[in-house]
């Protein structure tokens, strides 16, 4: 049985959903975040040693991160490649961008989303009075110089694909959406959201009712992105 270690309002909503889109049994082992940090709970550190989630175990195989684990299940579950492009000379083009978003979600469309997080707490954390003028004026500037242009110089990237090409591989669905739906739905719930940026809104719009997510977030509970 394959067994999915599972932190709430987290990545691992995406290994769900590949699950989920595969037809595939699995058991979930639901983990909570600690209230005060919103951080892992120690026992995921027994699963895989940096504690942190998703975790797929699957027979004898311990596969951690959510793109490993998105590739592994199409690498073995996915024979008819109805979720990856083959790889073939004939959809070559189709194959490297599928490569691309499937690895340029985490690379580089996350890190401009978790310093927004990290600033937006900033803001909120306890500290002295006299300390969060400064703190807040670090965090403006961050927002201002950094932070907040590469937040929409990624966000633009994104959309022109989408503006191009119904999915990010191409003209059909494939796990490189499933692995760009976490940094897709963070921004829209965080940093401005996705207002001005249609063909981005109508991705989110489509992943979220397609019958295998619902399933996912029947068993794993919807994503919200902290602020």
């Amino acid at each position: 049985m394959r067994i999915v270690h599972h932190l709430e309002n987290s990545r691992s909503l995406r290994v769900l959903w590949m699950l989920e889109e595969l037809g595939l049994d699995y058991e979930v082992k639901q983990y909570a975040r600690d209230p005060r940090t919103l951080l892992a709970p120690e026992a995921l550190r027994r699963v895989h040693g940096l504690g942190k989630a998703p975790v797929l175990q699957d027979r004898d195989h311990v596969v951690a991160e959510s793109g490993a684990i998105l590739e592994y299940l199409a690498d073995c579950y996915d024979p008819g490649h109805e979720l990856s492009p083959p790889a073939s000379p004939a959809d070559g083009e189709e194959r490297l961008a599928y490569r691309y978003w499937m690895h340029y979600a985490e690379g580089s469309a996350m890190p401009p989303l978790l310093l927004t997080l990290v600033f937006s707490r900033l803001r909120k954390a306890p500290m002295p009075f006299f300390a969060r003028p400064f703190a807040t004026r670090i965090a403006d500037r961050a927002e201002a110089a950094f932070v907040g242009p590469q937040r929409r110089l990624h966000l633009d990237w994104m959309e022109q694909r989408l503006a191009s090409s119904t999915w990010f591989a191409g003209p059909r669905f494939t796990a490189a959406d499933i692995q760009m739906s976490f940094p897709l739905q963070a921004a829209a719930q965080r940093g401005g959201g996705l207002g001005d940026r249609p063909a981005l809104r109508g991705f989110v719009e489509r992943i979220e009712q397609r019958p295998a997510y619902l399933r996912a977030v029947a068993r794993g509970g919807r994503l919200e992105a902290a602020t």
